[in-house]
């Protein structure tokens, strides 16, 4: 069996308000939810289900990070709309270069969080550049 990766669970406060935020920034769609989860669906049917967090659950869910390979169509859309919402982006995951993206490996990169604080990030070349 090849393994693949398949799905995992956003923790959030308003799993509707995520996953609206998450297809939106990507531009898919938020599926049909499906008990405690509702659903984003990106390339390769990889889902993020998003939930909210349970009673006896710290208010706020831990920060995780999330990062995504895009084409540079995708990245000039997405980026578009992170400014729209008015979101403080960086070019590094430290926070440090506010206001910029990064050029890595011949590439761009974008860190920004999500309405409960998660970092994502959108590259357009995957780390050390593509395979020759």
């Amino acid at each position: 069996m090849t393994i693949q990766f398949n799905h995992t669970i956003v923790a959030c406060k308003d799993n509707r308000v995520s996953a609206e935020f998450w297809a939106d920034i990507l531009g898919v769609e938020v599926g049909k939810q499906w008990g405690p989860f509702i659903p984003v669906t990106v390339a390769h049917g990889i889902t993020f289900d998003f939930a909210n967090l349970p009673p006896g659950f710290p208010d706020e869910p831990q920060p995780q990070h999330y990062a995504f390979l895009v084409s540079e169509d995708e990245f000039d859309a997405s980026f578009e709309r992170i400014k729209a919402y008015g979101l403080t982006f960086w070019a590094d995951p430290r926070g440090q270069d506010e206001g910029q993206i990064n050029r890595n490996d011949g590439g761009r990169g974008v860190y920004f969080r999500d309405p409960v604080g998660h970092y994502l990030e959108l590259i357009t070349v995957p780390y050390g550049g593509w395979p020759e």
